[in-house]
């Protein structure tokens, strides 16, 4: 029996662990460990590749969200319309600020925002739309910025899952008026440690940014406004520099890895594969199946040495953190269906032929259990 887990971080690490280990070595030996040359090389190099004007670094993807939703001006007793399929963090940063999070249900199929029912959603309250492009696919920018200007709202994405995702064959990163990534170590780019950042073509908005990450500073001990201490350290800059070169090979063989489910699976009763709509491409952070009888099939791949995942078994208006917002059961009917039968089966770069026939084979086979 094989033993296959849904991520692997190690495998990746070894591409690059000799001149990792050299780079951090020298960056200890240098002292400089903040905002040094690898944070402002890393900036640009980030910014080219998510086709954006500026990339600022930060600590996490959570705080790239908290950091954006502030330099866009949200306020207490604002509210952001987003999604209640993702992983808390979305909304969590909207409660930071002392806003309200709006949900809207999600599409069957690519699990993005739907955004037919966005505009229904809209009052005198809300500032910003914050959609998610979900486990690597887009949501509908185009639809969503048209709701947006006619109503005066700014657009903040949630890329966290999604660095080198395009709409319409062009890189998100620059599309809204900001996007915030991740670089979680099981993230397509990850780094050693937490790591995140905000993208945008706007200067004032980066400007806003960068001060915010550093205390409201812009001058050494003059602070401008209340900010936060999000700087992201110079190893982890150092270590995203050496992986970044290689995403665009290690995108490409997630696609290859997704084709071959999806050519195996899509015809399999009781499995939905995961769609790709016209006007996005798909990095696959996940690959997300919908199976009717998910528990046994979950049990049945453990058993035989492959591992899965559930993202996400609770939608955010089902969380005893939102309970106050009093969207119980049934509020969101879409995203509450397809968190009762979504699992996510290895997709990482680092699979073997071997290893990706014996997964299809096993899913095959367990889709079968009543």
């Amino acid at each position: 029996m094989k033993n296959i887990p849904l991520v692997n971080v190690k495998v990746q690490f070894a591409q690059i662990q000799a001149e990792a280990e050299k780079q951090v070595l020298e960056i200890l030996r240098t002292g400089a460990y903040i905002l040094g040359q690898h944070n402002k090389a890393f900036e640009t190099e980030l910014a080219e590749y998510v086709g954006a004007q500026y990339a600022i670094p930060v600590k996490s993807g959570t705080d790239a969200l908290l950091v954006a939703l502030r330099a866009a001006g949200i306020q207490p007793g604002d509210e952001v319309i987003t999604t209640p399929f993702t992983f808390i963090a979305t909304a969590e940063a909207i409660r930071y600020l002392g806003a309200t999070p709006v949900f809207v249900d999600i599409e069957p199929d690519s699990y993005c925002i739907d955004v037919a029912q966005i505009e229904q959603k809209i009052t005198s309250k809300t500032k910003a739309i914050l959609p998610v492009h979900l486990f690597g696919h887009a949501a509908d920018v185009g639809a969503i910025d048209a709701i947006a200007q006619k109503h005066n709202l700014l657009v903040i994405g949630d890329a966290c899952q999604s660095i080198g995702t395009e709409y319409q064959g062009r890189p998100i990163g620059g599309l809204c008026a900001a996007e915030c990534y991740s670089f979680y170590p099981t993230k397509n780019l990850g780094g050693c440690g937490e790591g995140g950042a905000v993208t945008t073509n706007d200067p004032e908005f980066a400007d806003r940014v960068r001060i915010l990450r550093a205390h409201g500073m812009r001058e050494t001990y003059k602070h401008e406004t209340i900010g936060y201490n999000m700087r992201l350290d110079e190893i982890q800059c150092a270590i995203l520099r050496l992986k970044l070169p290689k995403l665009r090979g290690w995108t490409r063989r997630r696609q290859e890895i997704a084709g071959i489910y999806t050519a195996a699976f899509q015809s399999v009763p009781g499995l939905q594969t995961p769609a790709v709509q016209a006007y996005s491409n798909h990095i696959y952070h996940q690959y997300t199946l919908l199976a009717e009888n998910r528990t046994a099939l979950q049990k049945y791949l453990k058993d035989s040495g492959v591992g899965t995942a559930v993202h996400y078994p609770i939608p955010l208006n089902l969380q005893p953190a939102f309970a106050d917002l009093q969207q119980g059961p049934g509020s969101f009917p879409v995203a509450e269906s397809v968190a009762a039968k979504i699992f996510s089966i290895p997709v990482y770069p680092e699979l073997t032929d071997e290893d990706i026939a014996y997964i299809v084979e096993k899913v095959k086979t367990g889709a079968q259990l009543s």
